[in-house]
């Protein structure tokens, strides 16, 4: 029987300023921005979406940028690393690429056989990583601001920490088709599609805070399922391990549902399309304000409401 969950989708995250935030992911890690629109659910605040040349789950990374936004702490009970994947031969470029830009990272650490990873912060302080592997086959992008032949992949990896993995280990394999892959030390590594882009890692770290949301955290993480049928399939599933989740809600390029892990950190299941590419075209992803229909009366307002902000990544190369 077919997977009900493939891996990751999304994973969307809280920021400060809307350019920085934007020069950050298009310009010095040379993502594509895939869509340009507002919350759904306070649509005086942007809602960017970062990601491959054509905006697959699996690569996309997005943002709720709120000006002025108290910063967050990173804890127990959040997702506190979201991890990219690149080349092996990359990690020359990218330790130049970073100290160009004068972003602090961590020297390259080993963590499983064939994966190296460099740890660094975004402007408002959001956990990232380079993963170095040869693992990946997925394309790179091949018009960004990075080299064809360094450009990041899509995501490699994310890192939950928890007091222990045993209750979120139970939620991913029981209900969301994942599987203990590897472990070393204390970091369990779960997957339902064993390859970059779908891995779950949990790290017991009971000595931690407790995460506090804000700027330079993530909200929530999103896995991706292949349609309506298979979401309404997995929320059955969800609610009868008596995890609650929300109604199906449109978000306009998929459609989602919400609940929370037992160690505390929001999960989504998203539909794999309509996809990125139903309001604008492939070659002009990103480039416009898009709004759902029904804020589209108020575009005016909504326009005054956001900061102007400029996609420019080529200054960046």
């Amino acid at each position: 029987m077919d997977k009900l969950i493939s891996g990751i989708h999304h994973v969307t995250a809280l920021a400060g300023e809307p350019q920085q935030n934007l020069n950050f992911y298009t310009g010095i890690l040379g993502l594509r921005m895939v869509k340009k629109t507002v919350n759904f659910d306070a649509p005086e605040v942007y809602h960017f979406y970062y990601g491959d040349e054509h905006g697959k789950p699996g690569s996309i990374m997005t943002f709720f940028p709120y000006e002025g936004i108290q910063k967050g702490r990173h804890g127990k009970g959040m997702l506190n690393v979201t991890t990219f994947s690149v080349p092996s031969s990359s990690l020359l470029y990218w330790e130049e690429r970073l100290k160009k830009f004068n972003v602090d990272f961590t020297p390259a650490q080993d963590r499983f056989d064939g994966e190296a990873a460099i740890y660094f912060q975004d402007p408002d302080g959001l956990g990232l990583e380079l993963v170095f592997n040869d693992s990946d086959s997925r394309p790179g992008f091949t018009y960004g601001a990075i080299p064809l032949e360094h450009s990041i992949k899509g995501f490699y990896s994310v890192e939950i920490w928890q007091e222990g993995y045993e209750r979120t280990a139970g939620l991913l394999t029981e209900v969301l088709d994942h599987q203990l892959i590897e472990e070393k030390g204390n970091r369990f590594r779960f997957a339902a599609t064993n390859a970059p882009g779908n891995y779950i890692d949990i790290l017991c770290t009971p000595d931690s805070r407790r995460g506090l949301g804000g700027g330079g955290t993530v909200h929530h993480l999103a896995f991706c399922t292949a349609n309506k049928k298979s979401q309404m399939e997995v929320r059955e599933k969800i609610s009868e391990g008596g995890y609650n989740p929300t109604p199906v809600l449109d978000r306009q390029y998929f459609e989602s549902i919400y609940f929370r892990e037992p160690g505390g950190v929001l999960f989504e299941v998203a539909t794999a399309g309509p996809g990125f590419a139903i309001d604008e075209e492939q070659e002009h992803l990103g480039e416009s304000l898009k709004l759902p229909s029904q804020y589209e009366s108020k575009r005016n307002l909504i326009e005054k409401a956001v900061k102007p902000v400029q996609l420019n990544p080529t200054k960046f190369k």
